[in-house]
């Protein structure tokens, strides 16, 4: 294929599975595929964004960190959909709790995302807008979670653009029920609708904005399992 390797992955044709679960953090993406998928093989680490493809249960499932921000899963994604013929690409990251119906370790599946990006631009879209899931994968996650004893949270999620965010939004946005804040989901899902293809975001949340409760870098990076499982079983 003409267009691979790409500036950003060097897999060859067919290294990707239809499925990729995408963390943020590539030591996520590495405990992923050490413990949970069989015979993983390395299929990218250009700048040490690791992508590994194996089997989880018999099914060819792969998993590539995607980087921190909207500009980072907007190439990773946009390349993984368009050059590599993936399908399905289901986030897995942490998410900042906006809401009092979420605590630590809470799963959220997110049904849309609000944005305070300009990325949806580029469509020709020039106004705000909240993309949405694939309900499909949507719908099998909430299965699969209840299957495994996981009551999710379902709602919208606020990708923000801005980590330390002196504007105030969130106060606005979590008087509209938005549950959590994170930096990816948005551009997801705008690049999987452009596409044609599939998207869903699973947070885990690992931490409160409003009262600054927090779990540390390693917790976030090792012990958010139960969405790494629910992921792997929609796959």
């Amino acid at each position: 294929m003409a267009n691979i390797p790409t500036p950003h992955i060097n897999a060859k044709e067919g290294d990707f599975a239809r499925t990729v679960l995408m963390p943020g953090d590539p030591l996520r993406s590495k405990y992923i595929a050490d413990h949970y998928l069989e015979n993983p093989v390395l299929v990218n680490n250009v700048r040490g964004v690791q992508g590994y493809t194996g089997t989880y249960k018999g099914k060819r499932v792969s998993v590539m960190a995607s980087g921190m921000g909207i500009p980072s899963i907007g190439i990773y994604s946009y390349e993984l959909y368009n050059f590599y013929d993936v399908e399905n690409i289901i986030r897995v990251g942490s998410a900042g709790g906006m809401s009092e119906a979420v605590h630590l370790r809470d799963v959220v599946f997110a049904m849309s995302a609000y944005t305070n990006s300009n990325f949806g631009r580029q469509y020709g879209f020039d106004g705000n807008v909240a993309p949405c899931c694939s309900f499909d994968l949507l719908m099998k996650a909430v299965k699969a979670a209840e299957k495994i004893g996981v009551t999710p949270k379902v709602g919208a999620l606020y990708s923000s653009d801005i980590f330390y965010d002196e504007s105030g939004a969130g106060k606005a946005l979590s008087k509209l029920g938005v549950l959590a804040t994170e930096m990816e989901s948005a551009a997801l899902y705008l690049t999987a609708a452009r596409a044609g293809k599939n998207a869903l975001s699973i947070c885990t949340i690992s931490d409160m904005i409003f009262t600054g409760e927090s779990l540390p870098a390693e917790d976030r990076q090792n012990t958010f399992t139960q969405m790494m499982e629910i992921a792997l079983e929609i796959a």
